[in-house]
Order: C-alpha cells, then sequence, then structure tokens
C-alpha cells in the first residue's frame, strides 16, 4: 500500500473530502493572492503528524482498531510495548489484557472472524506439532537402538 492509500484508508470520507478542498484551496492560489505561510505550515505540520502515524501502522493494527475493541487493542498494544521496553515477560505480563482482547474480540466474532479463525488455525497446528514431537519421543524412549542410528 502506498502511502496515498494508507493515509486514505485510514480517514473518514468526511476527513478525506476536508483534505482534498484544502488541496484544491492551495492549487487555486495564485501569485497576487496573498498567502499566509503560518497557516500553511501548520496544515503542513498536521499533515505529516497524521502521514506518519497512519505510515507507522500496520495493516493489522489498523484492522484492529477498526472494531469494536480499539480501546482493548490499544491497551494491549500498550503493554506489550511497556513488557518489551522493561524486558519483562509479556505473556505474563499481559495475561489479562491479553484475555481482555480475545473476549472482546469474541463478542464482536462478525468483525474480527479472520483473526480468530486464523489464531484458532495457527492453534491447531502447534497442537498437532506437539503430538508429533511427543510420538517421535514415545517411539525413541519405547525403541532407543533406532534413535542412535537415526542420529547417525
Amino acid at each position: 500500500m502506498n502511502p496515498s492509500e494508507s493515509l486514505s484508508a485510514g480517514m473518514s470520507s468526511s476527513e478525506s473530502k476536508t483534505l482534498e478542498a484544502k488541496s484544491e484551496a492551495s492549487e487555486n492560489l495564485t501569485a497576487t493572492e496573498p498567502s499566509n505561510p503560518s497557516i500553511e505550515e501548520e496544515n503542513l505540520g498536521e499533515q505529516t503528524q497524521e502521514e506518519e502515524e497512519e505510515e507507522g501502522e500496520c495493516g493489522f493494527c489498523l484492522f484492529m482498531k477498526g472494531g469494536g475493541c480499539k480501546e482493548t487493542f490499544i491497551a494491549w498494544e500498550k503493554c506489550i510495548e511497556e513488557g518489551e521496553n522493561n524486558k519483562e515477560d509479556i505473556v505474563e505480563k499481559c495475561f489479562e489484557v491479553t484475555a481482555a482482547l480475545k473476549k472482546c474480540m469474541e463478542a464482536h466474532s462478525d468483525y474480527y472472524e479472520p483473526v480468530l479463525r486464523a489464531e484458532k488455525a495457527a492453534e491447531e497446528e502447534l497442537e498437532r506439532e506437539v503430538a508429533s514431537r511427543d510420538s517421535e519421543q514415545n517411539k525413541e524412549d519405547a525403541n532407543p537402538e533406532e534413535a542412535v542410528s537415526k542420529e547417525k
């Protein structure tokens, strides 16, 4: 997604129209019309900040914030960021906020269904991998000679 798509994707239609109107107004200025540089600089500063915020957001984050769990997701994001910055165990630190986010997503499953489905598939894959490793370990424990020959 290019920056303009990213910017417009996060805007309401009224914000987008306002931005378009500002662009048209600045294009319609002629050399004889005085302009106010301080206002233009202020507007540019606002747009730059908005663009940086939008460009900094990943698609997943934008999706998560687009549904009914925006505030819960933001709380989860902050918890993860604090945990990483303080080199804490984020699983332990953010257990409650993660549970709250999952509960919220399930309550809004009509919107978050793709994420919930992907999470469920990942959990099932992990369970299969663990079961496969356990099965291999049980075979090795039952027949240690085969385990030695596999290592060679």
